[in-house]
C-alpha cells in the first residue's frame, strides 16, 4: 500500500482527480480510477473527465471505514 501524500482533508483540493483520490486512498491512480466507475462512488462527469468533490469523497470515505458512526 501507498502512503498517503495528504495528512489531512484540509489539504485536499476543492475537486480530486483519479490521480489525487489514489493519493489519498494510497492505492494506484488505475484503481482509483476503477473507483471512481463504481455506481456507488459519487462522480462528477465533466465531458471526458471524472472529477470527485472534496465533500462528497470524504463522507463516502466515512461511510465506506465506518468513520461517521
Amino acid at each position: 500500500m501507498k502512503e498517503s501524500i495528504y495528512k489531512s482533508y484540509e489539504e485536499l483540493p476543492l475537486f480530486l482527480n483519479a490521480k489525487m483520490v489514489g493519493q489519498v486512498l494510497g492505492v494506484a491512480s488505475s484503481s482509483a480510477y476503477e473507483l471512481m466507475h463504481e455506481s456507488s462512488f459519487p462522480v462528477l462527469k465533466v465531458r471526458n473527465r471524472m472529477v470527485e468533490h472534496k465533500e462528497k469523497f470524504i463522507k463516502w470515505v466515512e461511510r465506506n471505514t465506518g468513520g461517521d458512526s
